[in-house]
């Protein structure tokens, strides 16, 4: 099968699954599993740059789609005045004190022309003595503003902004934090650049959890500003109420499916967006370049080409895409919950969508990002209706039907696993390989 045609296929079946869970369950929960299937495809386009087209191992990707979501709230949420008055000076001296430290440290290490332990010690007095200069502005601040009413609010808020301005805010922000942290560890070999981009992505979201004046912590920040309309506003709409009525809908469920389909085109949009962009850049001599370091870093560098700034420009990109992910994703659910971003559990599941979709092909990517999730989340009661199924012949009160539809939830794992081993013994290379050019 050539690949316009099997992409073609594969997508297809996709959109016949959708079908099935719409007329059963309802296009209410269909739309709802599409709308965060685009959201996984975004992320898996993201880890399908750095490693499909570079060769990078990075497992950190929650850390940057939980920098995403930080974005949402920094620019969409309602700033707290109160807060702002009492501690915003102090974090915007302490702020300011630690970009100066940045800069000093910087200045220090690479141009004073020092050398050996003399350099190092100088550059670490500039830090340790920024640390504490900052400290004694930020700190006091802190406490002050987590005592602004802790209930409600206890956190500076944010500027108070459309919330779609957060989505490239949030792929800046983490692309910027990748940078920082690509300077530090893209040197390292792949199985410690792993283990180092998991270890940060967890401390990221070690931060978020317990900076309570940032992001409120595991209290969450709720009522984030929507994109699109409200459910109760449509409701109450004379135009709206007519419209339904005139075709026999419930009104109620009309404005459901309205308000999630304006969000699908949303999202599709970027969607689209960031699929042309990653196809312009890997048919580029650019493109070419990255995959020739995948193949063989050393002939890539014997031909004269800087790895490890490539690797860094790659990094960069994949995470800013993640983030912009997290902030969609953030601003779906009208909430941010730092506790949500499990590291372990969900960047398995990304690089699973990467793999079964065909690592280095972005329609692969894609693809992988929709089989994945719509499994992963119908895959419950899928389980529940082969449980109940299997077991119709034993009597209600059996234990072990009664155990079976107990753990009916734990389908979801032994589904990926079963996904994961068709796809890699039927199709090694993924649902839709890449293709040699």
């Amino acid at each position: 099968m050539n690949p316009t045609k099997r992409i073609i296929v594969l997508y297809s079946i996709m959109a016949v699954l959708f079908l099935v869970v719409g007329l059963n369950q309802g296009w209410d929960v269909a739309i709802l599993i599409f709308n965060l299937c685009i959201i996984s495809a975004i992320m898996a386009l993201g880890v399908n740059i750095q490693w499909g087209y570079a060769g990078l191992f990075s497992i950190g990707s929650m850390g940057f789609a939980a920098l995403g979501g930080l974005a949402s709230v920094i620019i969409s949420a309602e700033p707290v005045v109160e807060a702002w008055q009492i501690g915003g000076p102090g974090i915007v001296s302490g702020a300011i004190v630690l970009i100066l430290t940045g800069l000093l440290s910087f200045y220090s290490w690479k141009k004073l022309g020092l050398g050996g332990w003399k350099r190092i010690s100088v550059t670490a007095f500039v830090v340790l003595f920024g640390i504490v200069i900052m400290r004694l502005f930020a700190v006091p601040a802190i406490k002050a503003i987590e005592n602004v009413d802790p209930a409600a609010a206890g956190y500076l808020g944010g500027f108070g902004l459309p919330i779609t301005f957060s989505w490239i805010c949030g792929g800046l922000l983490a692309g910027g934090v990748a940078w920082l942290i690509g300077k530090v560890s893209l040197g390292l070999r792949a199985d410690y650049l792993a283990i180092a981009t998991l270890g940060i992505s967890e401390i990221i979201i070690f931060i978020l959890k317990f900076e309570d004046w940032l992001t409120r912590g595991v209290k969450n920040v709720t009522g984030l500003p929507r994109p699109v309309p409200y459910e109760i506003d449509l409701v109450n709409s004379d135009v709206f109420q007519q419209w339904s009525s005139s075709r026999g809908l419930d009104t109620m469920g009309a404005a459901s499916i309205l308000v999630k389909l304006c969000y699908s085109a949303l999202f599709l949009s970027v969607l689209i967006a960031v699929l042309y962009l990653s196809e312009k850049a890997l048919k580029s001599p650019w493109g070419r370049m990255m995959r020739a370091i995948r193949d063989s870093e050393v002939a890539a560098a014997a031909m004269g080409k800087d790895v490890k700034a490539r690797h860094l420009q790659v990094f960069v990109l994949g995470s800013a895409v993640v983030g912009i992910a997290g902030a969609m994703l953030t601003t779906l659910d009208g909430q941010f919950t730092p506790t949500a971003y499990q590291p372990l559990r969900f960047t398995f599941l990304i690089w699973v969508m990467v793999i079964i979709g065909g690592s280095g092909n972005n329609w692969g990517a894609i693809l992988g990002g929709f089989v994945i999730w719509f499994f992963w989340v119908q895959a419950e009661p899928i389980g529940l209706w082969i449980i109940e199924f299997l077991t119709s012949g034993l009597p209600k009160d059996s234990d072990i039907r009664i155990h079976l539809i107990q753990s009916a939830a734990y389908m979801r794992l032994i589904t990926m696993g079963i996904l994961l081993l068709v796809v890699l013994r039927f199709s090694p290379r993924g649902l839709i390989p890449e293709t040699n050019r």
